[in-house]
């Protein structure tokens, strides 16, 4: 029997009161990280714990069942701090327990559940004054956060749907249908300021009203979760923490353009964001909040979920309604754009995954109150996924307008060396945005991101990827990466594309091997201006952002890399000399033995001596030093 619209109130009632009937709820992370470093066998070793201690305890609290005191073990989507993998938040004592293994689940049990004492080894310790900090109050990756869209991502059950609505849940839709026209949802998402999270900006209030103005017997609304960037995972972790949001927002979506089916487009490799997904869906259809004639308004929606293979190209709109039709994923010329003709012909919005989870909150708090947070002319928040030489990496969420040094100096608590330790003076750029994006350098820590600040430094906001690099990285070898995956992802559908991507690789290939020339640096830029200028997608006129970027900010390194043959970053393994220091060196003879070539002799216990003509640079001799004595550069 499907519920009826007013019994989102009776769920929400029944669920609050089962809820003060649990004593504690400890809530492990279990999102894709947490999961690899081993939170499911933390969540199965706490109910062994609490069963030997004789201590009820529920995974889920069934409001059609009676509730008896006890603890509720709840898994929780990403709690964003993935450094401190895995992670356990007790409530209602706000205590987080970082790095836990199921070994320590009998301490805690019986300590902190039992005898409410805290556990100081199991607190995160903060490394600038080292104080223990008891929870995400005192945490400071979490206080210097908004967390607005990915709040509950930490604290829910996915796969509980009325977890959900006891949050209003599924309130802001039931508003849509039943209190608002399509113009009137049209108009508040416009008012709030809402712009595309998935890379371009564009305002999502506007692309909604194209569609609605559009006439047609049936239109679509698409969820792009198909997040491909290496070292994003926003839109998975919303997915996987939070999938009813996302359903949510595309059922408001849905009224806002008249359409009646939807789909949520989402990589294979996300497996277990597709999991909970297929769950959310099934539970919403159970509800009566898809299907037929939902919230008794006379208005139909359905949702299918379809896994894309992988390819990053399809990540554009059109590439992905081609996949959607069981067509080879390859983009088409714009216009006509989607909202005019697009999925099998009908007008379709497509939005990707943040942005769709933040509409509900919109018509919940009011288009106000949202326009507020952040800039002027980018409202809201933006959640970055922080990888590379930082500290704290994890997922987080700031308020557009949010300075790059605040970020990567307080939320993640400064740059590392090579080995994770704290290097005070190592920062050198962050990349933003992925292979589409573009660097920032020294001279862009106070700049406060947003779409038009990066815009009008030659980069962009992307779908959100923050990786930090320390003095140690070769800017070279960072563009030829970026490089090689957009050549590798590249459809082949147009020529500029397809071969400009593979000669300006070729040519990177050529500088970093030290066969480069300044006539090459002069090609690359030409190159890359025409391939941006003359491809057919996103993919292709965004491609050379990274290289051409990190040419114009460190000049100075492809120089030295072409006219002086040397890797300041001491990471192109052929432009490296290896020699040895004749104070360090004690004539052991163990750089001789590993040497493939015999390209190092000397006598023992007398200093060595390395013949670069046979020398062929593979580094053996200065793995094998125990003495440091072998050098790498000038």
């Amino acid at each position: 029997m499907k519920t009826q619209f007013n019994n989102l109130v009776e769920i929400k009632e029944k669920y609050i009161e089962h809820f003060q009937s649990v004593d504690r709820k400890v809530i492990v992370c279990a999102g894709t990280g947490c999961v690899a470093s081993g939170s499911l066998k933390v969540i199965e070793e706490f109910k062994n714990q609490l069963a030997i201690n004789n201590i009820n305890h529920l995974v889920e609290l069934k409001i059609e069942e009676e509730i008896k005191e006890g603890v509720l073990i709840s898994g929780s989507g990403c709690q964003g701090f993935c450094q401190m993998a895995p992670l356990v938040t007790i409530e209602p004592d706000q205590i987080m327990y970082v790095k836990v293994n199921a070994e320590d689940v009998k301490s805690i049990v019986e300590k902190t559940i039992i005898k409410k004492e805290i556990i100081p080894e199991l607190l995160y310790v903060d490394p600038t004054n080292g104080k223990k900090c008891l929870g995400i109050n005192e945490i400071p990756f979490y206080k210097r956060q908004t967390r607005y869209v990915i709040e509950n991502c930490g604290k829910i059950n996915p796969s509980d749907i009325n977890e959900y609505i006891s949050l209003n849940g599924y309130e802001a839709a039931r508003k849509a249908f039943l209190d608002m026209s399509a113009k009137d949802v049209c108009n508040e998402i416009s008012f709030s300021g809402l712009r595309g999270r998935g890379g371009g900006g564009f305002s999502t209030g506007r692309k909604w009203e194209l569609a609605l103005n559009e006439k047609a017997k049936k239109k679509f609304v698409i969820c792009n979760g198909d997040e491909g960037d290496p070292g994003a995972f926003m839109d998975r972790s919303i997915m996987e923490g939070n999938p009813h949001a996302v359903i949510e927002g595309m059922m408001i979506a849905a009224k806002a353009i008249g359409a009646d089916k939807g789909y949520i487009y989402c990589r294979a490799e996300y497996p277990l964001a597709v999991k909970r997904l297929k769950v959310a869906v099934k539970q919403a259809e159970k509800l009566g909040l898809l299907g037929e004639n939902i919230f008794g308004s006379g208005w139909n929606f359905n949702i299918e979920i379809m896994e894309g293979a992988g390819a990053f190209v399809c990540g554009e709109e059109t590439a992905l309604m081609q996949s959607i039709q069981g067509e080879r994923g390859m983009p088409n010329p714009k216009p006509p754009f989607p909202s005019q003709s697009g999925l099998f012909g009908y007008p379709t919005i497509i939005n990707n995954v943040e942005t769709l989870a933040t509409v509900p909150l919109i018509l919940n708090s009011g288009a106000k109150y949202f326009s507020e947070i952040g800039t002027k002319n980018s409202p809201g928040t933006k959640t970055f996924a922080l990888t590379g030489h930082v500290a704290n990496t994890g997922l987080i969420e700031v308020p557009f307008g949010t300075t790059l040094r605040e970020i990567v100096f307080s939320i993640g608590g400064g740059v590392t060396n090579d080995d994770g330790t704290i290097c005070l003076e190592g920062f050198k750029a962050v990349q933003i945005g992925g292979p589409s994006g573009g660097c920032l350098t020294e001279e862009h820590l106070d700049l406060p991101l947003d779409f038009d600040s990066l815009t009008s430094i030659g980069a962009m906001v992307g779908s959100g990827g923050l990786v930090v690099m320390n003095k140690k990285t070769c800017m070279i070898k960072m563009a030829r990466f970026f490089m090689q995956f957009t050549q590798n992802e590249s459809c082949g559908k147009c020529v500029l594309c397809r071969e400009g991507t593979k000669q300006m690789l070729s040519i990177l290939d050529d500088i970093t091997s030290g066969n480069g020339t300044l006539e090459s640096l002069d090609l690359l830029s030409e190159l890359g201006n025409a391939v941006k200028k003359g491809s057919l997608c996103g993919l292709g006129k965004t491609a050379p952002n990274p290289v051409l970027s990190l040419m114009n900010y460190f000049h100075e390194e492809y120089i030295s890399h072409v006219v002086h043959k040397r890797c300041t970053a001491k990471q192109c393994t052929d432009l490296l000399i290896p020699h040895i220091d004749e104070v360090l060196c004690k004539g052991c003879g163990v750089c001789i033995k590993k040497c493939p070539t015999n390209a190092i002799t000397g006598n023992k216990k007398e200093v060595h001596v390395i013949n670069e003509s046979l020398c062929i640079k593979c580094m053996a001799c200065v793995d094998a030093c125990r003495l440091n004595a072998v050098l790498v550069g000038d």
